[in-house]
């Protein structure tokens, strides 16, 4: 599990000009809760950088004022004219407490479906799961090898083991769809000729001739 220390000071100060104040020494403010109690402090704003700019699930490792708390990230606020980092919440994880995260996934294996032709489409890039912090893992591995032509992964078919998906069953995660060559030749291969009837067939099809008439004598 990748693991990312960020090392802070408990906030003694708050209301808008402490805030004010904070951002501009460039440190953003954060809180810790889901413990025994809640955690305000600030840390600089280059200390949430490698977990705030990337995909990755990581487990964060808060040490404010000497003491660590074992934290996932829970949210982010940006400031809606400059785009900057405001605040973050993190949920610190107890051992028999189950926290609700995301978590990334990971497709593994060549689709039959692409093999044939085929384009794979991934329409979701993670799961939102609820799990014991001990079953933490970095990625949600799927298998996708038997994805044929036309054919989807719904969440219902992701099998994950000492964790709950949240997200509705029916979602479509993956899907198998025909490129635009693909279709073209579908479109353009010849329709098989149908087949000529037999000639004994004809034969016996074809209406009897009248009998000649009998010769005078």
């Amino acid at each position: 599990m990748k693991t990312i220390t960020i090392e802070g000071q408990i906030r003694t100060e708050f209301g808008k000009s402490a805030t004010r104040q904070l951002r501009s020494e460039e440190k953003v403010p954060a809180v810790i809760y889901g413990g025994a109690q809640e955690i305000n402090f600030a840390a600089p704003a280059t200390a949430f950088k490698n977990i705030v700019y990337t995909p990755d699930f990581m487990v964060v490792e808060a040490i404010i004022d000497g003491k660590t708390y074992r934290c996932v990230l829970k949210d982010l606020q940006f400031d809606k004219v400059s785009d900057k980092l405001i605040h973050v919440d993190f949920l610190e994880m107890v051992e028999d407490k189950k926290v609700t995260v995301t978590l990334p996934l990971k497709f593994t294996g060549a689709p039959v479906g692409v093999k044939a032709g085929g384009k794979l489409v991934t329409k979701m890039k993670s799961l939102k799961v609820k799990l014991l912090p001990k079953h933490l893992r970095e990625n949600i591995e799927i298998d996708i090898t038997n994805l044929e032509l036309n054919e989807n992964i719904r969440v219902q078919d992701v099998k994950a083991e000492n964790m709950e998906i949240m997200n509705s069953p029916r979602i479509p995660i993956a899907s198998i769809t025909m490129t635009r060559q693909l279709k073209q030749e579908e479109a353009s291969a010849p329709k098989a000729a149908a087949p000529k009837a037999a000639p004994a067939a004809a034969k016996a099809a074809a209406p009897a001739k009248a009998a000649a008439p009998a010769a005078k004598k």
